[in-house]
């Protein structure tokens, strides 16, 4: 079973700052991490691998930088690392992005299964699963918190949902989000990380996967950040000091002139 799993560098959410002239995340000096959700949907990819047998293949769309959580994944069972990596994807959107990772992961060839994190941390708008997925022309399931079974060209999963969770059959090729409670990541081992090392990762341009230049980017966006701002504060606020039992008496005496 061919396997890709979909992997975004994301700023630390401890050290998150936007850049004011191009209302777009600022990223450089800025630490970065693996995005959480995706750490699951690759752990998930890697427990296929061991029980199915197959390859998994970690993609990633970002700055050269990004190139460190792909080494990362294959630390983690990764077969190997795709960085999609060209400055004409600077500033691109939910839709821009969803179609250049398409592109990408059609110049890598067939596929049986794309696994991806429900959102990323810094945009938390859970789009670029499901707008890939329409992209791939391939059905896909979100919020997975489970996979029952994989056999026989489908798969039958839990979505998650408000008041319990959904039993889907799908076919495979197909493409699925998941949650956090799915699985629990697994520590890279040492020979992992030597693997990572030493690993080669591929480098795709635009060129190479030839995608089209009004539709990448920030040309390709049709939703762009106009302005940054922070909301003025509503109506008076008070703010009481003291003791926790002080602050409780003066709120009580402020409440009674409401009774």
């Amino acid at each position: 079973m061919n396997i890709i799993v979909c992997i975004k560098q994301v700023p630390d959410t401890k050290d998150v700052r936007l850049d004011p002239k191009t209302n777009t995340m600022a990223r450089e000096g800025v630490a970065s991490i693996m995005n959480p959700f995706d750490r699951h949907a690759l752990e998930e990819a890697v427990r296929i691998k061991e029980e199915a047998g197959g390859t998994v293949t970690a993609i990633s769309m970002g700055p050269p930088q990004a190139e460190a959580v792909l080494r990362e994944a294959i630390s983690c069972g990764a077969d190997e690392g795709v960085l999609i990596s060209d400055r004409a994807f600077a500033g691109a959107d939910t839709w821009a992005t969803s179609y250049t990772l398409a592109r990408a992961i059609t110049s890598l060839g067939s596929f049986d299964l794309v696994l991806c994190g429900k959102q990323a941390i810094d945009g938390d708008t859970a789009q670029v699963g499901p707008g890939l997925a329409c992209q791939l022309d391939r059905p896909y399931v979100t919020c997975v918190q489970k996979i029952r079974s994989l056999a026989g060209g489908e798969m039958v999963v839990e979505r998650m949902m408000d008041d319990g969770f959904d039993v889907v059959r799908l076919p495979l090729p197909a493409l699925l989000t998941v949650v956090k409670n799915i699985n629990e990541p697994r520590v890279p081992s040492l020979r992992g990380k030597m693997k990572a090392k030493k690993a080669e990762i591929k480098v795709l341009t635009a060129a190479d996967i030839g995608a089209e230049k009004e539709c990448i980017g920030l040309a390709g966006s049709p939703t762009q950040v106009v302005s940054v701002f922070t909301p003025p504060p509503r109506g008076n606020r008070t703010v009481f000091t003291g003791t926790v039992e002080e602050q409780i008496e003066q709120l009580v005496e402020r409440l009674k002139a409401y009774l």
